[in-house]
């Protein structure tokens, strides 16, 4: 059997695709296929900043791991998923909400956080309140320099002046109750929220003020709460008003 030798341009020839099937086949359904790669590489970026949705793959000790679509997975301390008792909120497979603290760390992990993708949406919902005009609800934390703190998803203030109709002395009796607040200063950038839960008593006393006036009349009985004793008499609150008991009808 006798052998040829094949020369490279030979070997080239065989194997050379014409220049409209290697552009045909550098393209699918017209797109080039680097510009499908830019498109992949886009719809899988994440930017620092950001809340974006994540599968946990696995729950360790000290981290809980969660896939975001990334080319890395991320992982959040599993304290973050644990409630005041201590008890593991969320279980592998779940879909949670996750803020993008960092892209990539030393490890070629992303860096994510469940407290502050919690947090940002609280600021949101506070914010649709404001617009809306809505009411929040919040539980009275401690107090505070000129008031008291309140918890309502994220840390708010109460200024004494807007806690009661009346000034109050001792605002350490609030501590731990819960209220309605009307939000009457928002400021996000600065993570700054002021509330009031005057002017909710305030709008309550007024209506309360319309129904007694249609009752009150000479000679009516009506029934009272004792607001505040002096030495000529007694303040008695009739449901909006206040009346006056003198001493020598006590």
């Amino acid at each position: 059997m006798e052998y040829r030798s094949v020369s490279i341009e030979e070997l080239r020839g065989r194997t050379a695709v014409p220049e409209d099937d290697e552009r045909a086949a550098s393209t699918v359904d017209g797109e080039s296929f680097a510009d499908l790669f830019q498109q992949y590489e886009a719809d899988h970026d994440i930017r620092v900043g950001e809340i974006v949705e994540g599968k946990v793959i696995a729950i360790g000790k000290d981290y809980v791991v969660v896939d975001i679509g990334y080319k890395s997975e991320g992982q959040i301390p599993v304290a973050e998923f644990r409630d005041p008792d201590g008890n593991l909120t969320v279980g592998q497979g779940d879909t949670v909400e996750v803020y993008v603290d960092q892209a990539e760390d030393d490890d070629a992990l992303v860096e994510l956080s469940k407290e502050k993708a919690v947090k940002l949406r609280i600021w949101d919902q506070i914010s649709l309140a404001c617009e809306r005009d809505e009411l929040v609800t919040g539980r009275i934390a401690a107090r505070v320099k000129g008031g008291l703190s309140v918890d309502i998803g994220v840390k708010a203030f109460l200024p004494g002046s807007q806690v009661d109709i009346r000034p109050i002395r001792n605002l350490e009796k609030f501590i731990g109750q819960e209220f309605d607040f009307k939000v009457i200063k928002f400021n996000k950038r600065r993570g700054n929220i002021v509330l009031s839960r005057r002017v909710l008593l305030e709008k309550e006393r007024a209506s309360l003020k319309s129904k007694t006036l249609e009752s009150l009349e000479e000679n009516a009985v009506l029934s009272g709460t004792v607001k505040n004793i002096t030495e000529y008499g007694a303040f008695v609150d009739l449901g909006g008003i206040d009346g006056l008991l003198h001493i020598t009808d006590m």
